[in-house]
């Protein structure tokens, strides 16, 4: 599946001749992912005050306008995904994102620096008039934020199984190389993102929007370069044709063969079918959805052509092809239950900013305070912390006693970040403002402790669920799998928002009072985090069934790419 482009600019499609370079070829990619995100959340993340400050947005329309460009954002993977794996491969798909999101960075400036791209500012007299932006205003403004959706859509389900495509998975180091990367992978991307909303946010907030804008565009070409300097030395993926067809081959062909039998528990009588030139690792025969091995039914009216090949793939597909749909079915449930655990992340990154706004933020008996937007940079420091001891020093120590080369499985580290997900919500009721004025004497501080729990819980959920998609998918549906953990991220922020909401429709009227109000001194904000907590717990037994019933990617013996583990059953312990 893996091909290198050669000095002459040539695919080569001989996996013989490939040339796996491993770290050698990381200080571009990994290099390119920090100068990338500092400048997509440089551009981005301050973007609801942009509106509100320059453009003279309202705020209702402000944080509507955020909400719709992150969802799409996230959402955009899905048919990023798809297009690359179908059609561009990951080089080429990653190359066209990277120049969107770089001139995007410069259109977003341009708003800034260009009086005629923006309102006038408002006045301050009384009585004075605020004019909104014009339509022309606001349609430059969109097509910058059209063109950072689009490279940020390409580069998040990518940038991650292209690095890791530079290690031989058929070598004991290039696996432990893949399982090292996820993690510093993530190191870099939340560093990017503290350093974003810290240093970058202040420059924006207290010194020039132009400049403030102008810094993520020049990071963002800076990653370009970087990029583009290992081009001869990537190893590179050429996509290998639609996988969306061939899982709905597979259903629909099983579907038209509903009524066969197939005598036995094993492939034997299926058809078992291989093209010479296919990449994809050979997966064994398994007994789960054994519904969908009779898609592999061969019966008299299935032609074949002199090269063994299904003469109509509508009507015959191979067991090759029915494990793969499967692989895609069972990871589902357990990306339903992962995508849960942003839930409770997501109002960490709301209510514990509200709580600190009616906290004491002083650090000491000094007069400085810590801005309420900047205490996310603590969930931040923890994951920033926690990654590089879990990575050289946990997993050895694991490795010891579990004879694993990532430490624990993927789905036990997932596991271990839902439940300390669920102690950081108790914890977090601790953390609840005392209800006596409008600024309570409790101090900021207190806030802390469980947002760098949060961040280690993001550390093993989020790094556990990146890898575990990476692993389980089919090859040639990699950057799909990546563009599962954005989706479950955007699926939790819309279920996050239809909760907050039902919660304060339902409890605004209720004898106990609202839980949610705008003084939150005056709600029961510790009943909702113990609402969550419950939702969550739930979520973890639903995440513990799930795990016991999956079955990891078998692969046969032969290709020897898939860890001691990929015939067990995964049973989380915590």
């Amino acid at each position: 599946m893996e091909v290198e482009k050669n000095i002459t600019g040539e695919d080569d499609d001989d996996d013989s001749k490939l040339i796996y370079r491993g770290w050698k070829v990381m200080p571009f990619i990994i290099g390119n992912e920090t100068f990338e995100k500092l400048g997509i959340v440089g551009s981005s993340s301050n973007l609801v005050i942009y509106l509100t400050t320059v453009f003279n947005m309202k705020s209702i329309t402000a944080a509507t306008v955020v909400n719709i460009y992150g969802g799409t954002s996230n959402f955009g993977t899905i048919v990023a995904a798809f297009l690359c794996d179908s059609y561009f491969g990951r080089y080429k798909t990653l190359s066209f994102a990277m120049i969107a999101c770089f001139l995007g960075s410069v259109a977003m400036d341009l708003t800034a620096v260009i009086n005629q791209l923006h309102p006038d500012k408002c006045g301050k007299e009384i009585g004075s008039v605020c004019k909104g932006p014009s339509i022309g205003q606001i349609m430059f403004l969109a097509g910058a934020m059209v063109l950072l959706v689009i490279g940020a859509g390409g580069i998040r389900p990518c940038n991650l199984p292209f690095g890791a495509d530079q290690f031989n998975p058929k070598t004991k180091e290039g696996k432990r190389g893949v399982d090292s990367f996820f993690n510093w992978y993530f190191f870099t991307f939340t560093f990017a993102q503290m350093v974003s909303l810290t240093l970058i946010v202040y420059v924006q907030s207290n010194v020039s929007w132009s400049i403030g804008l102008a810094i993520p565009a020049i990071l963002m070409l800076l990653g370009c370069i970087i990029f583009f300097a290992g081009s001869k030395l990537y190893v590179k993926v050429k996509a290998s044709g639609s996988p969306i067809h061939s899982i709905t081959r597979v259903i629909v062909v099983a579907i038209k063969k509903r009524r066969l039998k197939h005598i036995g528990s094993s492939s034997e009588g299926l058809y078992n079918y291989i093209a010479k030139d296919f990449k994809n690792s050979k997966l064994s025969h398994t007994n789960q959805f054994r519904f969908l091995d009779k898609a592999a039914i061969q019966t008299p009216d299935d032609k074949l052509n002199m090269d063994g090949s299904p003469a109509d793939l509508w009507k015959l597909c191979s067991v090759q092809q029915v494990e793969e749909v499967k692989c895609v079915i069972r990871v589902l449930p357990v990306w339903l239950s992962a995508a849960l655990f942003y839930l409770a992340y997501i109002q960490q990154t709301t209510y514990t900013i509200f709580q600190s706004l009616q906290s004491d933020r002083r650090l000491g008996s000094g007069t400085f305070q810590i801005p309420a937007g900047s205490y996310m940079v603590f969930l931040m420091l923890g994951m920033t912390i926690f990654i590089p001891i879990y990575d050289r020093v946990l997993v050895p120590f694991l490795r010891k006693y579990t004879g694993r080369d990532g430490g624990i499985t993927q789905l036990q580290r997932v596991g271990a970040g839902l439940f300390l997900c669920i102690t950081t919500l108790t914890r977090e009721t601790l953390g609840v403002a005392p209800r006596k004025g409008a600024i309570s004497s409790m101090s900021g501080m207190w806030l802390i402790p469980q947002l760098l729990l949060m961040g280690i819980g993001d550390a093993l959920a989020g790094v556990g669920q990146m890898e575990f998609y990476y692993k389980q998918f089919p090859e040639n549906m990699r950057s799909f799998a990546g563009s599962l953990y954005y989706c479950g991220i955007g699926l939790a922020s819309y279920l996050s928002s239809f909760l907050l909401s039902t919660v304060h429709n339902i409890t605004e009227g209720s004898s106990a009072g609202n839980w949610l109000p705008e003084d939150l001194n005056k709600g029961r904000l510790e009943y909702f985090y113990y609402f969550v907590a419950g939702m969550m717990t739930l979520n973890f037994a639903y995440f513990l069934l799930v795990s016991h019933w999956y079955r990891y990617k078998d692969v046969v013996a032969k290709d020897n790419d898939m860890d001691k583990s990929s015939n067990e059953v995964d049973k989380v312990s915590v």
